[in-house]
């Protein structure tokens, strides 16, 4: 069972939003003394939508953007390496090409255990690619993505929301049982109650987190026809923490454009989400 994390990957873009993912990382990183990867790709589509980098075709301002960007990622490990009081460290990477592809790769080749992302307040376009990208990025690769927006930098996650649909997410249950562990934290296992096949797995979820901890668990059934939704009206009564999604359909927001847009539930919650994609599960 996974008892700890030792590389966080927070991708930054040098936007406001990095303040927020890289902050939560911190405190991450001082609680359980990991190290921090500051990871930027640089790559400039000729056409939106068009996988082509444009740095292909202009070697000369290539080179200086990515000495820029260098040396912003330089600045950034100065000013929060101040708040590691861990074990850890800050590292800084600058990578070129498709980002997904570069990110994948990396988390891969030096073994990332989470990747923190930061969800933009205001802007919504940003938001739906954030939350596509998310999606898609957790599909790729098998480590949970945690999405942050400005309101949800609480101090520690003391409730941890598990929602359930058909299935026991063992490593769902694994990371939630580590983050309690650390936090003290009480996890509540929810379903909806339409679904007469999720009480049994609600049973069952938590008879393994029984099994593996003393962690205080609640369990409940949620009135209403989508997950997604339901959930995080529970999380907000609730006033939890951090919810622990999946990136399949079930963990989506209910409605045709939200469907078509990808809009998971990081996209609506003022509260973190860590999303996982099922194949990990």
């Amino acid at each position: 069972m996974q008892n700890n994390f030792y590389n966080i990957l927070v991708p930054v873009d040098f936007t406001v939003k990095n303040k927020w993912a890289i902050t939560k990382a911190i405190e991450l990183a001082n609680s359980f003394n990991c190290n921090i990867h500051l990871v930027h790709v640089v790559f400039k589509p000729v056409f939106p939508l068009i996988n082509i980098d444009a740095s292909n075709f202009t070697p000369y301002a290539s080179h200086i953007n990515m000495q820029t960007c260098r040396e912003k990622l330089a600045e950034l490990k100065a000013v929060y390496k101040k708040q590691m009081v861990g074990e850890g460290d800050i590292e800084i990477s600058l990578l070129q090409g498709h980002p997904q592809k570069q990110l994948k790769k990396y988390i891969e080749t030096y073994k990332m255990d989470l990747v923190v992302m930061g969800l933009a307040k205001f802007n919504l376009l940003d938001r739906i690619i954030s939350s596509i990208s998310i999606s898609l990025l957790a599909k790729k690769v098998s480590i949970p993505i945690l999405a942050i927006r400005s309101s949800g930098l609480v101090s520690h996650f003391k409730k941890i929301v598990l929602p359930l649909h058909d299935d026991i997410p063992v490593e769902r249950v694994k990371l939630a049982t580590m983050l309690a562990r650390s936090f003290k934290s009480t996890v509540y296992l929810v379903s909806l109650r339409s679904n007469s096949n999720e009480k049994n797995v609600l049973d069952k979820t938590l008879e393994l987190v029984q099994s593996v901890s003393t962690i205080p668990v609640q369990c409940f059934l949620l009135e209403g026809q989508n997950l997604a939704k339901s959930t995080l009206d529970f999380s907000r009564r609730i006033n939890a923490d951090l919810i622990l999604g999946q990136s399949k359909k079930e963990f989506r927001l209910p409605g045709l454009w939200n469907r078509i847009t990808n809009r998971i539930m990081a996209y609506a919650s003022k509260i973190p989400v860590l999303t996982f994609d099922k194949s990990t599960e």
